[in-house]
């Protein structure tokens, strides 16, 4: 089993950055495709960005020059950096272990000011 725990979310001005970090627990990590999520209100949950075991990365259409995951497979952590931050980045993002049928964390909050 994989536990997920998400921080770094917040307020921040649009333009601004914010970097969100995933600390798992679990030793199959380094094996596992890992993924950012998020949900704004009234809308579905949707794939912003997700890097595989071997580190290949795909990002949303939305997201993409402005957001970069990475990952550090000896830290058992993920990490998205969020750049140029739109108000529609607005969201509870959470991270993802192994796919929408795998490990969720709780989420953390990111608000955008505009």
């Amino acid at each position: 089993q994989v536990q997920l725990v998400e921080s770094g979310g917040g307020l921040v001005l649009a333009g601004g950055s914010l970097l969100l970090s995933c600390q798992a627990s679990g030793s199959i990590f380094s094996s596992v495709g890992m993924g950012w999520y998020r949900q704004a209100p009234g809308k579905q949950r949707e794939l912003v960005a997700a890097i595989a075991s071997g580190g290949a990365t795909n990002y949303a259409d939305s997201v993409k020059g402005r957001f970069r995951i990475s990952r550090d497979n000896a830290k058992n952590a993920v990490y998205l950096q969020m750049n140029s931050l739109k108000h529609e980045d607005t969201a509870i993002y959470y991270c993802n272990a192994g796919g929408r049928a795998g490990f969720w964390g709780k989420g953390t909050l990111v608000t955008v000011s505009s």
